[in-house]
């Protein structure tokens, strides 16, 4: 039966990227509060007809048509009102995401809004839109892996002012939120590219890699054609050429580096290397099975690596091989 009315809820609310709330989606029903004040108010009734008490009568009509002039205005409260998702930025599976919805409000002001996720255990998020205006309301979903994920259904509700009824409906947003793969926590050293250096040639061959700055004193393993003959004489001690550090050279974080775990282990040890080279603003690329991205800095190429990741698809991968 539950599994019914699920079905019969997500057809009555396809997924989309704005939502209105109309008569058709909105639906009330009393709380527990106001279970138990309609109870109280038929004890008051029973009371004042067998004691003929003429201000018992008074007193429950007037408080029964308190809770009838409640329940409109909790209705009144959400309809109308229209829900919209700003395109969410990606962020890594198993951390939250930070998704925000933009209320928009044609009407007079409304109270006491809660969004929450309806399949989760969330704290609601709470809103107040001003009259002919909107307001942002963030919430957080934690992405279960890497990839694009539908999101779940979005319960807004509200029982204003009284707490006697709940009127709600359900949204299902259209937008598809990318969660990078969770890097490795102990993940380990960047792997090194190009010849290794020896200890007595290393400081020479990164200084003639770089620009001129200066002179310096000599120091041991400084290459001959670096020396400033001239200038040594007339200082009376050697004296080299003083140069600037160049640039890294770029890294190549390929898959069969990422050691021999499955593949998702794989591309959590990518993840952090990325991180990692994005960190030390080392120019790196990236190898995959059927993906190849050239090197490159800043934060647009991360992005763009950490996307590759989060899409890798291993069998279309292997299909191509």
């Amino acid at each position: 039966m539950r599994d019914l009315v699920q079905r019969w809820l997500l057809k009555r609310h396809p997924r989309s990227a704005r939502w209105r709330i109309e008569q058709r989606n909105l639906y009330i029903v009393p709380t527990g509060a106001g279970w138990l004040f309609a109870a109280t108010l038929a004890l008051m009734l029973l009371a004042a007809i067998n004691l003929q008490l003429a201000l018992g009568y008074l007193l429950c009509f007037v408080l029964a048509g308190a809770a009838f002039a409640s329940m409109l205005q909790t209705h009144r409260t959400l309809r109308g009102l229209q829900l919209q998702l700003r395109e969410p930025a990606p962020g890594f599976a198993g951390q939250p995401l930070a998704l925000q919805v933009e209320l928009l409000n044609p009407g007079p002001a409304r109270h006491g809004i809660a969004l929450v996720w309806q399949a989760e255990r969330s704290r609601p998020a709470w809103a107040d839109v001003p009259a002919a205006a909107q307001c942002v309301v963030e919430l957080h979903w934690t992405p279960p892996a890497r990839g694009r994920h539908a999101l779940p259904l979005l319960r807004v509700q509200t029982s204003y002012p009284f707490g006697l009824f709940r009127a709600w409906t359900l949204w299902q947003p259209a937008a598809q939120p990318l969660a990078w793969p969770a890097p490795e926590a102990a993940a380990p050293a960047l792997p090194r590219t190009g010849p290794p250096l020896s200890a007595g040639t290393g400081r020479a061959v990164r200084e003639e890699d770089g620009d001129f700055a200066g002179v310096r004193a000599y120091r041991r393993g400084d290459t001959p054609h670096e020396l400033l003959w001239k200038k040594s004489a007339h200082h009376g001690e050697l004296v080299t050429r003083e140069r600037q550090a160049g640039a890294p050279p770029p890294l190549s974080l390929r898959w069969q580096d990422a050691g021999g775990g499955d593949a998702e282990a794989r591309l959590s040890r990518l993840a952090a290397w990325v991180l990692a080279a994005a960190r030390a603003d080392v120019p790196c690329a990236l190898e995959l099975p059927g993906v190849r991205i050239p090197p490159g800095t800043g934060p647009l190429h991360r992005q763009r690596l950490l996307q590759a990741l989060a899409l890798w698809d291993e069998a279309g991968a292997a299909a191509t091989d």
